[in-house]
């Protein structure tokens, strides 16, 4: 059988969601991550596939899947065979032969597992062949970057594992000191490669964002200190992420049955992922935005009003995030592409911490997708009973997951439908949560026993810009 089908090369083209002007490459927007102009790249046009080739798709492993749909995005910077290679690598690495395999709850909920990456987490599956990808192109062009980013928990492990010891960049990750997970810290302290960055900054993720945000804009500093993102602002992220969604609804009868997926949701990226999935053509019944407490999404999906609150610690850390990033490349498409409403509104943002949707975009909103948000006594009793009706151990994250599943099965009363909650990382990364819930005592995987034995190496540095630039400054 033939696995993959040799594309005709074409020419792929970016621009920011806040201006139109200035197209790209895929290679630059991959170097670059955020805009200079504050925006997202996003594709000037969006593939879309026929029933015909979606049929066809179907049929193929996942490695083979994943460089169909790359394909589409990268254009005629790699060629189809090096392209082939950089995912061929990248998903050969994971534990388990399907790489994203689904287990089943029950007759009408899956588990879509994204865990089986070095690092435990759904982020592997895009960062392991992210570092793959930039650093090939940096030796293609003999250059070097400071890879830079923001992490509540398992980006910065995966961009750490995607990146280490890579002679064309330095990675250096910011983490909010003390409000990440032992498993979550140790994955990103413990890794001792030369190139590796670790900054404990005393504030929360979305003070690490905005410090991240911020560098990425100053042109200036950008001149003297090249930098890279691996947050899921880049648009590589994204595109790899939109794999698992066709794979998983293929695995289940798509296109000729209804599936729906339930995402933990913080930064947007992984949702968003979906979203362009189906609008690529992939038969999706419906999006579940499941929100913890920190529920700017569902207030808004709800109210129509995206307003900023104080961010809280809760059982589910990753999620622990005020500003979702990604959620302004769907505020672009809702607008339909209008780059100056979208600039007003993130403007609107900045200076006050909130703006409100028009009626006929928030009523789009709704139409694409459903949320609920889930609070922490809910997170502990939806592990308690999954481990108790099937015997499936969950982490925090993705009980949210499956409580907000539930909650639109039942409000769909449907059984023609199948959910499948993506869970987003290993009950291993957050064993104190799972053993409350569960008496069970979630062990690492082998390739992690000596975690806990390991000397921990980072910086504790201030929320503040300006002592992360003097890091990175001394990094050259």
């Amino acid at each position: 059988m033939m696995l993959y089908k040799e594309r005709m090369i074409h020419h792929a083209s970016y621009h920011s969601t806040r201006s139109t002007a200035l197209k790209h490459s895929f290679e630059d927007i991959l170097l670059a991550g955020l805009a200079p102009d504050g925006g997202l790249y996003v594709p000037s046009h969006l593939p879309h596939l026929s029933p015909a080739e979606i049929m066809r798709l179907a049929q193929l492993p996942y490695a083979a899947l994943a460089y169909e749909i790359i394909a589409l995005f990268v254009g005629d910077v790699i060629s189809p065979k090096e392209l082939r290679n950089l995912i061929d690598a990248t998903y050969a690495s994971f534990r388990h032969p399907a790489v994203t395999p689904l287990v089943q709850l029950d007759h009408q909920h899956m588990i879509l597992e994204l865990f089986h990456g070095e690092t435990l987490a759904f982020k592997d599956v895009a960062l392991q062949f992210l570092g793959r990808i930039l650093d090939y192109v940096l030796q293609k062009r003999s250059e070097k970057l400071v890879i830079l980013g923001a992490t509540s928990g398992d980006t910065g492990s995966a961009a750490i594992a995607g990146c280490r010891g890579r002679a064309s960049m330095d990675v250096v990750i910011l983490y909010p000191h003390g409000r990440v997970s032992e498993v979550q810290r140790r994955q990103m302290t413990t890794i001792y490669d030369n190139n590796v960055h670790c900054l404990a900054v005393d504030g929360t993720f979305d003070d690490c964002q905005a410090i991240v945000k911020t560098l990425f804009v100053d042109q200036e500093f950008r001149t003297q200190h090249p930098l890279g993102a691996v947050n899921s602002i880049n648009w590589t992220r994204i595109i790899a992420q939109i794999v698992y969604y066709f794979y998983a609804a293929f695995r289940l009868g798509a296109p000729s049955r209804a599936v729906a997926f339930s995402v933990p949701t913080g930064n947007f990226g992984d949702i968003y992922a979906g979203f362009l999935a189906q609008r690529m053509g992939l038969p999706i019944h419906s999006l579940i935005i499941a929100s913890n407490r920190n529920d700017i999404l569902t207030r808004c999906l709800t109210t129509g009003r995206y307003e900023i609150e104080p961010v809280v610690q809760t059982l589910s850390p990753s999620m622990d995030i005020g500003v979702s990033s990604n959620f302004e490349r769907l505020l672009y498409d809702l607008h339909d592409g209008d780059s100056v409403a979208l600039a007003e509104l993130m403007a609107s943002l900045k200076r006050t911490g909130g703006f409100s949707l028009s009626p006929h975009v928030h009523q789009k909103l709704q139409q694409y997708f459903m949320a609920y948000a889930v609070d922490d006594a809910t997170i502990h009793a939806t592990m308690q009973q999954e481990y108790a009706r099937s015997g499936m151990v969950i982490d925090p994250h993705t009980a949210v997951g499956v409580h907000a599943a539930r909650q639109a099965q039942m409000h769909a009363g449907r059984d023609d439908v199948v959910y499948v909650t993506l869970a987003t990382a290993h009950p291993a990364k957050f064993p104190d949560a799972v053993q409350h819930a569960t008496q069970i005592h979630p062990a690492l995987p082998r390739h992690l026993h000596d975690l806990y034995e390991k000397n921990e190496r980072y910086t504790r540095i201030a929320n503040d810009v300006e002592a992360v630039k003097a890091y990175i400054t001394r990094l050259h």
